[in-house]
């Protein structure tokens, strides 16, 4: 019976085990104090949702805003065509039609 431990190497061993058990459950406990409640994280989660939304809102609003001044630049550019270069070219063609009626 050399191969059998003796009592005390079993109560060591026993106690090794219990001691590595205590640790786990400690471990255990501790991790489990450090999660997040279900209720806790769909209020994160609505949270999170409703800054994305008032996000993509903010970002739409700047972008029609932008396509808004691109129009308003196509009519200003419209606006500045009719008010300077037209008359310009028709004084310009009434000098043409003028100058070829007097060579006429």
């Amino acid at each position: 019976m050399p191969d059998d431990p003796t009592l005390g190497e079993v109560m060591r061993r026993l106690e090794d085990v219990r001691q590595d058990l205590k640790e786990d459950f400690r471990e255990l406990g501790t991790r489990l104090d450090s999660k997040v409640s279900m209720e806790r994280y769909q209020l994160e989660q609505v949270a999170r949702d409703d800054a994305l939304k008032l996000l993509s809102e903010r970002v739409r609003g700047m972008e029609d805003a932008a396509r808004e001044k691109e129009k308003q630049r196509a009519a200003d550019r419209r606006l500045i065509f009719t008010a300077l270069i037209v008359p310009v070219l028709i004084v310009l063609l009434q000098a043409y039609l003028a100058a070829k009626g007097a060579g006429s």
